[in-house]
């Protein structure tokens, strides 16, 4: 895949995302369905629709030749578990910092401690570097954030979130680096199926937890919206965007990815003021666009460097581009 295409995959995963918060809180308004049961239900969901297109997926790669040397079965189930592992520790750890320290302090202090711990795994683990420009964009992306999450009343810090969020945040790295580790590698697998034993194990993972909390809405004012809400949150944000994400962060550089997926927070405000009639604040506007404005020069940064790479593999010349772990083009505006 080329990182174009790895790019935009990122993009469309983010803001597909986006969208749970509003499918969650609309789930809550109808229902008393917890947080956790909803993951479950997720990630059940998302297995039972993955399954549900694996005959027209077999017939369609019935033509593609298989890898001459496929990943050791070992290496496949250790990734896959961890994978579902890091997965389950990133969504219910940030369920729980945002039940203890609030909304806005535990979405700042998970996707914005995840690009800093996954450019400082990227560069010791497999030395991706952010350079002048990388840096530069991702200090914005961050700013961004801040100011569109802080920018209201109310916001309140408390140790066991924070702490709570940081864990989310090493999940969430964790996760992220061992996908672009194994894409580096050529043994990162099918991403197809990689999200669907991931999601097994987050549901066998989750499941005591769902049981304990309820996993099954006590009260439900109308059920058949609350099968459609349910529905669309497994398809949408959790079944597509998944296989999208592990997909575009196999090729695109791991502290790039994570930047490029703060995109997430900008689609969710975006729905939240156009469809829950949430306020358009000045902070919403001026978040949104210097976040934006970060992950656009980012990705225009990653898409040069890949064409830059491209350019000298074929004209056997070396150039910083082509080494892994140096800066991109213009001084490593990538990650």
């Amino acid at each position: 895949m080329s990182t174009g295409r790895g790019l935009l995959f990122l993009v469309v995963a983010g803001v597909a995302w986006g969208t749970a918060g509003a499918a969650a809180a609309l789930l809550y308004r109808a229902s008393d369905l917890g947080p956790i049961a909803l993951s479950f239900w997720r990630y059940v969901g998302g297995i039972a629709l993955l399954l549900a297109f694996l005959p027209l997926r077999s017939r369609s790669r019935r033509a593609v030749p298989a890898p001459a040397a496929p990943e050791p079965r070992r290496r496949r189930v250790a990734r896959i578990v961890a994978t579902g592992l890091g997965l389950t520790l990133f969504q219910t750890a940030y369920f729980g910092a945002v039940q203890e320290t609030g909304l806005a302090v535990g979405t700042v202090v998970t996707l914005g401690a995840g690009p800093v711990l996954i450019a400082v795994g990227a560069r010791l683990t497999m030395g991706e570097r952010l350079g002048r420009g990388g840096a530069a964009a991702a200090a914005g992306a961050l700013a961004g954030l801040a100011v569109l999450c802080l920018g209201g009343d109310g916001a309140t810090v408390r140790p066991l979130g924070v702490l709570l969020a940081l864990l989310s945040a090493s999940g969430y790295a964790a996760i992220t680096l061992l996908t672009r580790w194994m894409g580096r590698s050529g043994s990162g697998g099918d991403p197809y199926a990689t999200t669907t034993w991931a999601f097994g194990v987050g549901a066998v993972c989750l499941l005591p937890l769902a049981l304990a909390e309820g996993v099954l809405p006590q009260t439900a004012a109308d059920p058949l919206r609350v099968l459609v809400l349910l529905a669309y949150t497994a398809a949408v944000p959790t079944a597509l965007a998944y296989a999208l994400y592990f997909a575009g962060a196999a090729v695109v550089r791991a502290a790039t990815a994570s930047v490029v997926m703060l995109i997430e927070p900008v689609s969710a405000a975006v729905i939240a003021v156009v469809l829950l009639g949430e306020r358009l604040t000045a902070a919403t506007v001026v978040g949104t666009a210097v976040l934006l404005a970060a992950v656009t020069g980012l990705a225009v940064a990653e898409a040069r460097a890949a064409s830059g790479a491209r350019r000298a593999a074929g004209t056997g010349a070396t150039s910083p581009a082509a080494v892994p772990g140096a800066g991109g083009a213009g001084g490593g505006a990538g990650a």
